[in-house]
């Protein structure tokens, strides 16, 4: 077997392969994933009038299915329709996630639908952070958004952050907002210290037509949606990792009472 060949393929892309049974993301050992519906395993009822009915079975959610298949602990910090605004100024505070007690070694966020294309907010910049208090960040999604990163990093200064981009879904006339979301992702990647972005836009799947028929349920998605999200956010982080490998040497020592910095 070529070890090197298989773990550090130079040539290789994210998702040109799906993992199968334990993947990199096992080295994490309590993870919290903080996003919206698409984040908490919704699922969209319609009765015979159309009026929709929206359910958070977080049980369905990619996160636990990750979860559940690499043996590891995670919290669901989402809820349908969260907006980073919405979880800054009272959901995180109201739901305890500010609590030390679940630090965890790695934040995988996945935020932004219901700010840029549902509320039409206001993008931002990374010029809108203040890396000295996050109270000062200004009131934008780019502004909410850091603020959340800048708070759990005070809480797990040395915890991983993944931060997932808006998928490919086939839609021109929202082309520049998605891109405006996915390029200040990849800034804040750089900006922050053990960020890196997973992107959906780039090497996942286009999110319509064909797709849609086997993957969504009504306007969220159906069970296998969500197996299929965990399955892309699993491989991807496995890559990372794997691509990476002195970033993540350390993980096990962090929120640790283990002194491993000298």
């Amino acid at each position: 077997m070529d070890w090197n060949q298989y773990l550090y393929n130079r040539d290789e892309k994210p998702l040109d392969r799906l993992v199968e049974g334990y993947s990199r993301t096992s080295v994490f050992r309590k993870v919290a994933f903080v996003g919206d519906s698409l984040s908490s395993g919704e699922f969209e009822t319609l009765d015979k009038e159309g009026n929709r009915g929206y359910h958070d079975l977080y049980e369905y959610s990619w996160g636990q299915y990750i979860a559940r298949k690499n043996g590891f602990f995670a919290y669901n910090f989402s809820r349908g329709g969260m907006t980073a605004k919405e979880y800054m100024e009272s959901f995180a505070e109201e739901n305890d996630m500010w609590n030390k007690e679940k630090a965890c070694q790695a934040y995988v966020i996945a935020l932004g639908v219901n700010d840029i294309y549902n509320r039409d907010m206001e993008l931002g910049s990374i010029d809108d952070v203040d890396d000295n208090d996050y109270r000062n960040n200004k009131p934008t999604f780019a502004g909410y958004y850091a603020q959340i990163i800048q708070r759990y990093k005070e809480i797990a200064p040395d915890a991983k952050f993944f931060f997932v981009t808006f998928p490919n879904s086939n839609t021109p006339e929202r082309d520049d907002k998605t891109f405006g979301v996915n390029n200040l992702l990849y800034q804040f990647a750089e900006h922050f210290d053990n960020a890196y972005v997973i992107d959906l836009y780039k090497y996942g799947p286009v999110f319509a037509g064909e797709f849609d028929k086997h993957f969504y349920l009504h306007t969220h998605m159906n069970p296998s949606g969500y197996i299929l999200i965990a399955q892309l956010v699993d491989s991807y982080i496995d890559y990372i990792v794997r691509h990476n490998p002195e970033d993540f040497a350390e993980i096990a020592f962090v929120n640790s009472n283990i002194q491993y910095k000298f």
